[in-house]
């Protein structure tokens, strides 16, 4: 017993760590380079480099929940986690040979399809793990923006010194690194295969309170994720460089890990919905303040402020996900949560993004984040004000 226990306790604290910073040094490695991959190197248009870019959203929002379901059914989510992995690495590969504009299409179709996978199905084990053997889901799921924080910087420095084609090799053997380490997750004995049935994915729906957490993460989480494509159009407007955008995404990702390692203690103190309050909250000030012209330096400065919103709110809102539905459709909750913000969320405020910032100006898009985030945060207030009086609805 002794030793089964101090097993698992390595595992916690080596195996998790690493294949969190593993999987996201892989998506840091490739995601905020590949725009411009595809402008420098493949010769695309700007219009067919937006359609591209614009199908991961929509792609995810599809693929996502069937993961989870199939997660839910089988039983097995740590193989079709390895599945996932071997498969994206391949499609990465794939893509450092592509030539024309169809086979880019499809191979960002079949990759984001395969990549929709990996974080939602990692959660869910890590998770799973946390809450029969202890631990902080922070603590783990922080080494994931250090992972995505090294592979901006050292991907970033050898795509510019080396070979722009780095960027496919770096997604490739990271992910391959975690396929191998994915063999030594845990596997706890769970409920026969088949458990799962439609009317238990409609009772999980029909959930009052799972509901109003889907609104609230498509309204906080999609502002989150598009600012990603339009952070890089803020700085060079206001005049920053291209190193100095490099930087400022460093400094983002890398400030939420402290974060993170303290959500846990934060949550058992406050509460997982005030904390996603308070989280929402500083995202509203953040894209207010990039609405009103503000000057390169405070641009900067405020990168740090990224730990504290969303640095509490992916863990908290995961967490929170899991916590409101049963243990049998655990894995499709977090899958609909994920498919929701990551997916609907920011395809939807990307989209209206690009619009507003062709039709007048970057600061008509962060006016636009302010309002989605606002309603949110209404929402929010909603979810609160019904833990208060009727409690969790199971």
């Amino acid at each position: 017993m002794e030793a089964a226990f101090k097993r698992e306790a390595a595992v916690r604290k080596q195996v998790f760590p690493l294949f969190y910073f593993l999987i996201f040094f892989a998506f840091g490695a490739l995601f905020p380079l590949l725009s411009v991959y595809l402008q420098e190197e493949a010769r695309l248009s700007g219009a067919a480099i937006g359609w591209i870019m614009s199908l991961p959203p929509i792609v995810t929002m599809a693929a996502q929940p069937l993961w989870g379901t199939a997660a839910d059914y089988t039983r097995k989510p740590v193989e079709l986690l390895t599945l996932a992995l071997g498969v994206t690495a391949l499609f990465g590969l794939l893509y450092s040979l592509a030539g024309n504009y169809q086979v880019f299409v499809a191979l960002t179709v079949l990759l984001s399809a395969a990549q929709s996978a990996i974080v939602p199905l990692s959660d869910s084990i890590a998770l799973h793990h946390v809450r029969r053997s202890g631990g902080n889901y922070g603590a783990i799921r922080l080494w994931g923006s250090i992972g995505f924080a090294a592979a901006v910087l050292v991907v970033g420095w050898l795509s510019d010194h080396v070979a722009f084609v780095v960027i496919f090799y770096a997604f490739s053997v990271a992910l391959l690194a975690a396929l191998a380490l994915a063999a030594r997750l845990p596997r706890y004995p769970m409920a026969a295969p088949g458990a799962l049935t439609l009317r238990d994915v409609r009772r999980l729906l029909s959930f009052r309170s799972f509901q109003l957490l889907l609104v609230a993460t498509f309204l906080l989480f999609g502002p989150i994720l598009a600012n990603n494509s339009y952070f890089g159009l803020l700085i060079h407007e206001l005049g920053g460089t291209l190193t100095g955008i490099g930087f400022a995404f460093l400094f983002a990702a890398g400030s939420e890990a402290p974060f993170m390692k303290a959500a846990d203690r934060l949550i058992g103190r406050f509460g997982m919905v005030r904390l996603l309050l308070l989280a929402a909250l500083i995202s509203v000030v953040r894209w207010l303040s990039y609405a009103v012209d503000p000057p390169l330096w405070f641009v900067y400065v405020t990168t740090v402020v990224q730990g504290c919103s969303v640095g509490l709110a992916i863990p908290t809102a995961l967490q929170y996900a899991r916590r409101l539905a049963p243990e049998r459709v655990q894995a499709t909750a977090v899958a609909l949560y994920s498919a929701v913000g990551n997916g609907l969320g920011a395809w939807f405020c990307t989209l209206v993004g690009g619009y507003l910032f062709e039709r007048w100006q970057i600061g008509a898009v962060y006016l636009f984040f302010s309002i989605c985030t606002i309603v949110g945060v209404l929402v929010l207030l909603l979810l609160a004000k019904r833990e208060r009086t009727a409690g969790e609805e199971k």
